[in-house]
Order: structure tokens, then sequence, then C-alpha cells
């Protein structure tokens, strides 16, 4: 078999599994993602009685989730496929449900490790300035839509 028929032979049936290779991707995924936002509402519920003038469990949630999300990027990018599924549990999964500030730390510090300072600091800039905006504004609209009953 000539070497062009086995790459369009391998193209086929890479597209073939695809799907299913998406879909077992998006359950590993949506388990870890349960486990994970089950976890955040369970600091959430312990830390409420803190302080109601400060979000301890917000501020909690987003700092252990970047801890841990350092962590297991660092201990996946040790072996030769980063991880696989363990690694889309754990970060995408587990992680991205506990907090996404967690995978906006890890995205940031690439950035900043890749010498890409310009986009480090856009990304910064508009993630938490806009971000903080369009949360102000999704209030005032639904401010202005809510009718009460």
């Amino acid at each position: 078999m000539s070497r062009y028929k086995f790459k369009q032979l391998l193209k086929v049936k890479t597209a073939k599994c695809m799907g299913a290779d998406i879909f077992k991707n998006l359950l590993i995924v949506g388990l870890g993602s349960f486990l994970g936002g089950g976890a955040r509402y369970l600091v959430s519920v312990a830390m409420s009685n803190i302080g109601k003038a400060f979000p301890w469990g917000t501020l909690t949630v987003n700092l252990v989730g970047c801890f841990v999300i350092g962590l297991l990027c660092g201990i996946f990018s040790r072996t030769a496929n980063d991880g696989g599924a363990l690694a889309l549990f754990c970060t995408f999964g587990v992680c991205g449900g506990f907090t996404t500030f967690s995978t906006f730390s890890k995205e940031a510090l690439l950035m900043l490790q890749a010498g890409n300072y310009w986009a480090f600091a856009i990304y910064i800039a508009v993630s938490v300035i806009v971000g903080i905006l369009l949360t102000a504004a999704g209030y005032a609209l639904s401010r202005g839509i809510y009718v009460p009953a």
C-alpha cells in the first residue's frame, strides 16, 4: 500500500472514530464537572457561616482550584500523552466544575510562560473588566425585564 493511500485510510478511520471519542470525552468531562460542582457547593455551604459581607466560599474555591489545576498540569505534563482521559476528567471536569477561575489562571500562566506578555495583559484586563461590566449589564437587563408575580 502506498504512503498516500495509507494516509487517506487513516484519515477516514480517524473521522469515523472522532464522534465516539468526542462523546466519550464529553462523558468523562461531564462526570468530573458533576463532582467538581458538588464539591463547590459543599465548600460554599461549609463557609456560609464565616461571614455574609464577603464571598469567602467563592474566594476559597477559586484559590484552591488555581492551586489544584497548577498541580495537575505539572503532573500531567510529565507524561507522554499529557494524562489523556484522566487529565480531561481532573482538569476540564473536576476543576472546571469546581471553578472556571482555575482554567482562566492556567491559560494566563501559559501565555506568560510563552512570553506573550501583551496577550497576557489583554486577556487578564478584558476577562476581569469586561466580565464585570457584562455581569452588571446582565443584572441590569434582568432587573428591567423581571416582573414580580
